[in-house]
């Protein structure tokens, strides 16, 4: 169960980033498909504030991750 929560930990390592990073290129790639005008003024702000809400989310998973992979979780409370 160990070695489980240690690969485990790597992955939500390696998520954290990638998630961030396919973010960004979504946010660009929605942004540049949006109309000129008032629409793509809205369609930035909605992806800034997706992005500025998702950030924190991914740098969590990042650290739990971390943790994890460091095996602080190996000796949890019985009860």
């Amino acid at each position: 169960m160990n070695a489980l929560k240690k690969a485990l930990g790597l992955f939500w390592m390696v998520l954290g980033p990638a998630s961030i990073l396919f973010m960004f290129i979504q946010a660009i790639d929605k942004v540049g498909l949006a109309p000129e005008g008032v629409a793509k003024t809205n369609t930035a702000l909605q992806w800034g504030i997706i992005l500025f809400i998702f950030i924190p989310i991914s740098a969590g998973l990042v650290i739990f991750g971390y943790y994890a992979y460091k095996g602080e979780y190996d000796k949890l409370p019985e009860e």
